[in-house]
């Protein structure tokens, strides 16, 4: 790839050969032991959350914590949002008579007989991906049957010339919809983000059309391949990457993380995803992965430009990181000791020598991202803004302006409040923290949680009930946003209590949570198909 605007450094990680990894404590056997006073904190947060809008909204798809309102996402009327995201997150949490209530709603309100559009990506990993991990928590057939109705009506999504499914379904006239922003594009993250699914759907019903439509779009990204290893952020409708944004955030993150979960799902047997995956962590680490002068390991984005008079392309790498990212971290380190393994049982934490040369790399990768994370949440409210940008040495800002090596673009105190300052509840950074300290039994993981979900409940709480955005992460006193995103009671609170949790509960050895790139953590668990991939 040739860039443009400046050439920022690469990562500078030095991939160790033997002993131990940078990241690693080691001291005999870890064992992971419950800290029941903060698991119990964030149960008693998810019920101030959930009675709120039981309260004010059941049923409805979005809440508002300080009107105490709910809303749809269509006039046609809701599918129960929230509900469907929430019921797995009390079956984890013990609340035994929250789930009751929820389960009645469902089997008597939930009604997917809408005649709206809804986007095909957010149903499936809400609605569908809840449903199905409700069913294996409980063996409660009125979950899988919920489940195959939200599916047949999903399906004539891909009834498209590719098989690309199309961004908008309509339930009730079971017809695809084009996104009437982008007609002829598809969001490459949204159509690869529902192979999980569906795959444990055709798994449970052996109705292998749901496989079959999910892994299409697989054989479609593998055969139009980049030669980074990348995805551009859309799709054309006849199966091409068009020419757009490379990020790991907004419409490109859940793409390389199914890639290594869909692995995962299926025991480890469809090496074509691992062979995808580590071809995609290759490409981050080659052209996405860089530092700031004071150390800091960041991912870029790649933005496209035209140049006449022929219109070659080149490409200017953007030092802008959103949210959405702080979930590879943790992601790359799963990655580390599955594919990048040369013995079948990696120690907690990882030997250097139990990886291969790709495996230490990314496990380094991953924990200094994580530590990048944290540091974005070196605010006044000690939570992390929605987009950071990061110094480099062409910006021409001035150091005083960015001490920490990173800062919020457009944001000056006593100034307006850009977008990029806000915090919206999003769960990616404890997420990691959660796969890093099963992974490693470092103590220091939980710190990093504990800290965060201390600044949610000072900063975010409302007292009447729930949780609301906040508009700028590095502003006291604080200024809310009447709404509470669904991610926050199915991912960010579910993430912080099994953070907290002893190792049995949800093994990472036997689970993968549906996307917590995007939402929502449900998880799905691992079994040796009965179909399975048919491509290389």
């Amino acid at each position: 790839m040739q860039y443009i605007q400046y050439d920022q450094t690469t990562s500078s990680v030095k991939v160790p050969q033997k002993g131990q990894l940078p990241g690693t404590k080691y001291g005999g056997v870890v064992t992971i032991i419950a800290d029941d006073e903060k698991k119990n904190a964030t149960v008693k947060a998810f019920q101030h959350a959930w009675h709120a809008y039981e309260r004010d909204a059941m049923g409805a798809d979005e809440y508002h914590p300080i009107s105490h309102t709910g809303t749809n996402l269509t006039e046609a009327g809701g599918i129960g949002y929230t509900v469907a995201d929430s019921i797995d997150t009390m079956l984890i949490m013990g609340l035994r008579e929250e789930y009751e209530r929820a389960r009645e709603w469902v089997e008597e309100k939930l009604d997917f007989d809408k005649d709206g559009e809804f986007n095909t990506f957010e149903t499936t990993i809400r609605i569908l991906g809840g449903l199905l991990s409700a069913y294996y928590l409980t063996e409660d057939d009125l979950f899988l049957k919920k489940a195959v109705d939200l599916a047949d009506r999903i399906l004539p999504a891909f009834d498209t010339e590719s098989a690309l499914p199309l961004s908008l379904i309509n339930l009730g006239q079971r017809k695809g919809v084009k996104d009437p922003w982008n007609p002829n594009l598809v969001s490459t993250a949204e159509v690869s983000t529902l192979q999980l699914e569906f795959k444990y759907l055709s798994e449970l019903t052996e109705n292998e059309t749901y496989w079959e439509k999910a892994e299409h779009v697989m054989y479609l990204i593998r055969k139009g391949h980049l030669a980074s290893g990348l995805a551009s952020i859309f799709m054309t409708q006849d199966g091409r990457f068009a020419l757009a944004q490379i990020r790991l955030g907004s419409r490109g993150d859940s793409y390389y993380e199914y890639l290594l979960k869909q692995y995962l799902q299926t025991s480890k047997q469809e090496s074509v995803y691992r062979e995808m995956y580590q071809d995609a962590m290759e490409g981050i680490a080659t052209h996405l992965i860089s530092r700031t002068p004071q150390g800091l390991l960041y991912t870029s984005e790649l933005v496209p430009q035209r140049t006449p008079p022929r219109g070659d392309v080149t490409w200017t790498l953007v030092p802008k990181q959103d949210h959405l990212v702080c979930f590879l971290g943790g992601s790359l380190m799963l990655g580390a000791v599955t594919t990048g393994a040369v013995v079948d049982n990696v120690s907690i934490p990882p030997k250097a020598e139990e990886l291969t040369e790709s495996g230490r790399r990314d496990w380094v990768n991953g924990v200094e991202l994580i530590e990048t994370c944290m540091r974005t949440h070196e605010t006044a409210t000690g939570l992390a803004p929605e987009i950071a940008h990061f110094k480099h040495p062409q910006d021409h800002i001035n150091p005083e302006e960015a001490p920490k090596g990173w800062y919020i673009k457009g944001w000056t105190p006593g100034g307006e409040t850009p977008y990029d300052a806000r915090y919206m509840l999003r769960p990616e950074t404890v997420e990691s923290l959660f796969i890093a300290y099963r992974l490693t039994g470092d103590e220091k993981y939980r710190e990093y949680g504990w800290s965060i979900f201390q600044a949610i409940e000072k900063y975010c709480k409302i007292e009447s009930g729930g949780y609301a955005t906040i508009l700028n992460v590095d502003e006291v006193p604080v200024k809310h946003e009447d709404k509470m995103e669904t991610f926050y009671m199915s991912e960010t609170l579910k993430y912080l209590y099994l953070l907290f949790t002893d190792g049995t509960v949800l093994p990472l050895s036997r689970y993968v949570f549906n996307t917590e790139a995007s939402f929502h953590a449900h998880p799905f668990p691992i079994f040796a198909p009965t179909t399975q991939t048919g491509f290389s």
